[in-house]
């Protein structure tokens, strides 16, 4: 080998781990912001990814995602999305419900955000319509809240001798007044006592499950909120240890032993959110993108659990069941 050669390619060698770092610097990141933690987003990462994929991203490749964890502790939202706003990424994904998306809006009026979230955007303040959001931010948004009500009349179907039912919300949650208000008026058309219960953190969780039998409630309705939902599996173990027949969004929930789940299908609203991610990152305004309603949902029942608490779930509730566990 030359003396030139030896030398070209020894420049190239040098090149190499320039045009890697060139490359990406290119990449554009997103930031994905949540209340919850990794190991139970599993499913709905998958379906996030497999939206970005539809709009022609693959993470590690042309897109890089920074993930900021609160792993409960809905507090902790605004110093990550205030690194995420440091960090200059080019879209922030508030998939924790509609906590992370204020948190987010707060931090940054100029980055666009992509929210995936159970309450009405409107009402919150996150866009200034459903159509035209205005503003920098959009995304996808569940029948969660509005579901709570079916719920409630689920559950009156599945127990109907019981004249006083509970609510467990976390106040902390800026939709649960929302929520509220609109069980109160159902349960007061079934004739049904609605006993609201509190919980923000595990003590009072407990202390809700406990206090159950002092109300004499005759079942429970889980409010939808990412401090729950990260605790699917411990909550449907309490309704069982309390012999409390209850109702909660997800299917962790009916499977871990939960009477019932009723709510949107996951896998498709994170997946949507994915796919609003990528328009985005491929130049569209959130501005100029209507909020979406994920309208796909699906009602589980868990007959092992309505067995062991000796309930005869009526056959019309059965024949309305998407999944029916034995």
């Amino acid at each position: 080998m030359n003396r030139r050669a030896f030398m070209g390619l020894l420049g190239g060698a040098a090149a190499w781990p320039l045009a890697a770092q060139a490359q990406n610097l290119l990449r554009p990141v997103i930031g994905f912001l949540s209340n919850a933690s990794p190991d139970l987003y599993a499913t709905r990462l998958r379906a996030f990814r497999d939206g970005l994929r539809e709009a022609g991203y693959l993470e590690g490749q042309n897109v890089a995602i920074e993930y900021r964890w609160a792993d409960g502790e809905d507090d902790r939202l605004p110093i990550l999305a205030a690194e995420l706003v440091n960090r200059q990424v080019a879209v922030i994904v508030a998939a924790g419900g509609a906590p992370s998306a204020l948190a987010a809006k707060a931090a940054t009026a100029t980055i666009p955000i992509v929210f995936g979230i159970a309450a009405d955007p409107i009402e919150i303040g996150l866009v200034a319509s459903l159509n035209r959001p205005g503003g920098n931010a959009t995304g996808i948004t569940t029948l969660n809240v509005e579901l709570g009500r079916k719920r409630l009349e689920f559950l009156h179907e599945a127990v109907p001798a019981a004249r006083s039912l509970a609510l467990l919300i976390n106040p902390v949650n800026p939709v649960q007044d929302t929520l509220v208000r609109d069980l109160q008026v159902a349960a007061l058309a079934l004739g049904l006592k609605l006993h609201i219960l509190n919980a923000k953190n595990q003590p009072e969780i407990d202390a809700a499950f406990a206090s159950l039998v002092q109300l004499r409630a005759g079942g429970l309705v889980i409010s939808p909120d990412i401090f729950f939902l990260t605790r699917s599996e411990q909550l449907a173990a309490l309704s069982v240890r309390h012999a409390v027949p209850a109702i909660f969004q997800n299917r962790p929930f009916a499977a871990a032993g939960g009477l019932m789940s009723y709510g949107g299908d996951q896998t498709d609203y994170y997946r949507r959110v994915g796919l609003y991610a990528g328009r985005v990152l491929k130049g569209e305004k959130p501005s100029d993108l209507p909020v979406q309603q994920a309208t796909k949902v699906e009602l589980i029942i868990n007959l092992k659990t309505a067995k062991a608490l000796r309930i005869d779930v009526p056959a019309m509730l059965l024949a309305r069941a998407d999944e029916v566990i034995e």
